[in-house]
């Protein structure tokens, strides 16, 4: 594929987000260095609207049953708050 770098490295950062109405837990895929390599690089991005998450916990704030699932696009439009998941590889 053009414009795609052959063989570069990727990590996994498990990634807290807070909507209005939701508590999202889940994995950011990032290049493991270089450019766009920090959380902070991805989620200020303004060309990108959505962000990819996997192996995701989403608990109601409200209250009530959470729901796992294995991949869900979340608009950074319905972010509140985000950072990363301290003590998790």
């Amino acid at each position: 594929m053009e414009g795609r770098p052959t063989g570069s490295a990727q990590r996994r950062e498990r990634i807290v987000f807070e909507t209005d109405s939701h508590l999202v837990v889940g994995d950011l895929t990032l290049p493991s260095d270089g450019y766009q390599a920090r959380f902070s690089d991805v989620i200020n991005r303004e060309d990108v609207a959505f962000l990819p998450v996997v192996d995701v916990e989403m608990t109601p704030l409200g209250g009530g049953q959470s729901v796992r699932r294995e991949f869900v696009v979340l608009s950074k439009a319905h972010i509140r708050l985000a950072y990363p998941l301290e003590g998790e590889a």
